[in-house]
């Protein structure tokens, strides 16, 4: 493994710990500026808002300088992000840095996808993107818990002191560790932006939009809904999360390792098992081990087509992909504002703290449709001259025949 995975999955680390470390501390955080728990949920949704913005805004604004630079100025605005969180004197200035922070999230993965794909062999391509995914799974098992468990022991402020040292620590690595890699020649903003009309990237994000906010829907609100529907003390919620950060870990390494050999396989799988058992949630929140079980095996799941899609995106915008990477990433979070708002309001509108888990499974269902009909419009492609990607990397793709 190139030692520059490990720089970009560092910098994974700081990112996913402040993305999902709000959640464990969303009534603390509400106790203090007298907000009540879906406004405090806004946290989420803004953050999300944030990535989605920010994916494509900073990747265009990065266009002229090398994408090693780029991604030490993200670690930067990440840094000063955190800094505001932690020291935020209102609501309004605590979900200003929440945004500020999120402005990097996107486009660091997105540019941060290209150069760990840069780094491999082509038939390691998904690989190397679950490894630097790594970070931000491990970030749910070490991260997050020890930031829930600071948070709610000595302060949420200091949750967010701790994470910009993350920070630090990421650009650091990648200052040292990530080689300047030269970009392609030719590749213009219009060339970025064309991958776009491109139907198969549309519905990969589409199917990144879906799936991912079916795990959102249910995990915004993990810390009412294991307190109050299966009888946890506050105490356990942290528990709750390692074991939804081993399943994000094991599902990512997994999806990335079946993603190099039968990718859309691997998404048919992946999103069906996910809606099944965000479906079953709603019944097995009331007891204690069996919503403790469904925990882990909707992080596992749900993470097992993020390699497999991110991919995907890469491989149909291949010519140009940096932008189309960078969007991706903001479609998984577009999933979490849409999936933590919908959520807010089945429980806003009185159908109980596992009602999200509904709005879950019906996400999830629709991501799985959509890579059915991705699948289906790529057998009908067979018109020469194109090359059909997705099973296999594109340096191994096969020469269409013109007859």
């Amino acid at each position: 493994m190139p030692l520059a995975l490990l720089a970009l999955a560092i910098g994974a680390f700081g990112i996913g710990t402040t993305e999902f470390v709000i959640m464990g501390l969303l009534p603390e955080v509400a106790g203090d500026f007298n907000v009540s728990i879906p406004t405090a949920g806004l946290l989420v949704t803004g953050y999300a808002l944030g990535v989605v913005a920010g994916a494509p805004l900073m990747t265009v604004l990065g266009q002229r300088i090398s994408r090693k630079r780029m991604l030490m100025l993200l670690m930067g605005l990440f840094i000063a992000g955190n800094l505001l969180s932690a020291l935020a004197p209102s609501f309004g200035v605590m979900l200003a840095g929440r945004v500020v922070a999120s402005l990097a999230h996107g486009a660091f993965f997105g540019i941060g996808s290209v150069v760990a794909a840069e780094l491999v062999a082509p038939e390691k391509k998904a690989g190397a993107i679950a490894m630097m995914f790594t970070g931000l799974t491990v970030a749910n098992v070490v991260g997050v818990p020890l930031g829930t468990f600071v948070g709610q022991v000595v302060g949420w402020r200091i949750t967010f002191v701790i994470v910009a040292a993350l920070g630090v620590l990421g650009l650091a690595g990648i200052a040292k560790l990530v080689p300047d890699l030269p970009k392609p020649e030719g590749v213009r903003l219009r060339d970025e932006v064309g991958a776009f009309r491109n139907v198969q990237v549309l519905l990969a994000m589409a199917m990144t939009v879906l799936g991912f906010g079916g795990v959102f829907a249910a995990i915004t609100y993990i810390t009412p809904m294991m307190t109050e529907v299966a009888g946890y003390a506050d105490s356990s919620v942290t528990w709750l999360l390692v074991l939804f950060g081993l399943g994000m870990v094991g599902g990512n390494l997994i999806g990335g390792k079946f993603a190099d050999r039968a990718l859309m396989p691997m998404l048919y799988v992946s999103l069906s098992a996910l809606a099944v058992v965000l479906a079953l949630f709603t019944l097995t929140a009331h007891n204690k081990v069996a919503a403790a079980v469904s925990v882990a095996l909707i992080g596992a799941f749900g993470f097992a087509t993020v390699p497999p899609l991110q991919k995907r995106v890469l491989d149909q915008a291949a010519a140009a992909p940096t932008l189309a990477s960078a969007a991706n990433i903001g479609a998984f979070n577009l999933g979490n504002a849409l999936a933590a708002w919908l959520g807010g309001f089945v429980i806003s509108a009185g159908f109980g703290y596992t009602a999200p888990n509904w709005v879950g499974a019906a996400l999830a269902g629709s991501a799985l449709g959509l890579a059915f009909l991705s699948a289906a419009l790529e057998r009908r492609s067979t018109s020469p001259g194109k090359v059909v990607t997705g099973a296999v990397p594109l340096a191994e793709a096969p020469t269409p025949v013109h007859h």
